[in-house]
């Protein structure tokens, strides 16, 4: 007699069979390549370049640097732009680039320079992601920028009206665990179907501390005081209103700010989001609803717990909605109630409950799969398609210049929705308890109007507003 996991095996294997046209044959937006398979590069439509001239905006911080290094290597890569509203920042780098022109405010690299680079690396505090990325796309630049790609829901549109008028330019967000093979299988996994329809999915991130000086900050809010001398403080606002400088903002503290960041799980949504929606396709949320302790009106909320639903059915999905839970503080869910032996999950994560099995991805590609609450070693699974590890920067540049077999891991087209996700459920703490129902098309909550009013966009300073397409 064939055990539960034989048959199991048998019918996946002809499932996988029969779903892999259907379930692997779809494009994300036209041009996306889905990790795990192999599927035709994005259409080049202008001249292949030689050399990548690259202009970064945001020179200094936390990320740029590695993302600098990153793209240095490629060598066909040479930065001929440098811009930063750090003056000791730019000059530091500036060494190293003496042939690079300098500026302290992008627009005018823009504006004088846009004959000199050819793409634009940005790594700027997130509210003035979607106008530094609108603006390069409108100047017809290719480009890379950091996660989670805008701050405002309204900005997600915004986005995605801007691509579709320049479908021709090539963009990647800073989705660099994307590249190796973990999460890639991940995605394999779930969009062949090996593991049964998806029941539900639970996503997780460790943090943010209670209180602590760290790369998120919730000591308290600090009094206003004069911004360091080498700072262009207009120029660091942007986008945002006027408001006094606090300590600490110019470094970190800004990603714990309701006005310039996203929290802990807008900034981690791209990283843990992507399984399910390159897996799944996922359109935008019908609904979110958030609890927390507390939101306050400087910072993100702490000890969230969010849930969204996405519409159901079809092949891939058990039942007419498919919800998801995003979490910080570590908040995962009970092994026992899914069906899993005791143990423990990493502090962060993302895990989709599927019909015939449960499959956990690490943010570094750690993955482990279950059937009938044992352990398998998924690598046996049948089925199981090929990857390939990728360079995440260095694609980018390969499909800038046309090489054969470019694979973009995360165009923007892919980042856009995984924002979407992210900030509706960051931005839902500010109503917790209450469900709120999304509609995309109307940028707008249809049963809250005090929430579409204050979550889904912001006023932007005069000289500093959205490109308009």
């Amino acid at each position: 007699m064939f055990t539960r996991r034989q048959m199991l095996r048998s019918t996946l294997a002809t499932t996988a069979a029969a779903a892999g046209g259907s379930l692997l044959g779809s494009s994300l937006a036209g041009c996306a390549a889905v990790p795990g398979r192999e599927n035709s590069p994005v259409k080049q439509r202008r001249k292949p370049l030689e050399k990548v001239r690259i202009l970064q905006v945001g020179v200094g911080g936390s990320i740029a640097p590695a993302d600098r290094e990153q793209l240095k290597a490629h060598p066909d890569v040479v930065f001929t732009g440098l811009c930063d509203v750090d003056a000791q920042a730019l000059a530091a780098v500036s060494k190293e680039f003496p042939e690079a022109f300098t500026c302290v405010d992008f627009r005018e690299a823009f504006a004088k320079h846009s004959d000199r680079f050819d793409a634009a690396l940005v790594c700027v505090p997130d509210h003035n992601h979607a106008l530094i990325l609108l603006t390069a796309l409108k100047a017809e630049k290719h480009v890379y920028g950091q996660k989670p790609l805008v701050q405002q829901l309204s900005e997600v549109a915004a986005m995605e009206q801007g691509l579709a008028a320049r479908p021709e330019l090539v963009t990647q967000v800073g989705n660099q665990r994307m590249g190796p093979v973990g999460r890639q299988h991940a995605v394999d996994i779930l969009r062949r179907g090996l593991l049964g329809k998806a029941v539900e999915a639970h996503v997780w991130v460790n943090g943010p501390p209670d209180q602590g000086d760290g790369y998120f900050y919730y000591g308290g809010l600090k009094d206003p005081t004069p911004p360091p001398e080498h700072v262009h403080w207009p120029l660091w606002l942007g986008a945002a209103l006027d408001a006094p400088h606090r300590e600490g903002l110019v470094g970190l503290r800004w990603r714990s700010s309701w006005d310039y960041g996203t929290g802990q799980l807008g900034d981690w949504c791209t990283h843990l989001l992507d399984v399910l929606f390159y897996a799944y396709d996922l359109g935008s949320p019908q609904a979110v609803l958030s609890h927390t302790r507390a939101a306050s009106d400087f910072y993100h909320a702490q000890h969230v717990h969010s849930v969204l639903s996405f519409a159901g059915g079809g092949p891939r999905f058990a039942n007419a909605v498919f919800p998801v839970h995003y979490s910080d503080k570590g908040q995962f869910p009970s092994r026992a109630s899914l069906g899993l032996p005791p143990g423990e999950f990493e502090r962060t994560g993302t895990l989709v409950v599927c019909e015939h099995g449960v499959l956990y991805v690490a943010p570094e590609g750690h993955l482990e799969v279950w059937i009938d609450g044992r352990p398998v070693r998924w690598e046996e699974l049948p089925g199981l398609g090929a990857v390939t590890a990728r360079n995440h920067w260095h694609s980018w540049v390969d499909t800038i210049q046309g090489r054969e077999g470019a694979f973009l891991q995360s165009p923007f087209q892919v980042a856009a929705p995984m924002a979407e996700a992210g900030l509706l459920c960051a931005k839902a703490a500010r109503f917790p308890g209450v469900e709120l129902l999304w509609d995309k098309q109307k940028l707008a909550f249809t049963n809250h109007d005090e929430a579409t009013n204050t979550i889904v966009r912001r006023e932007y300073r005069p000289g500093f507003e959205l490109p308009v397409f």
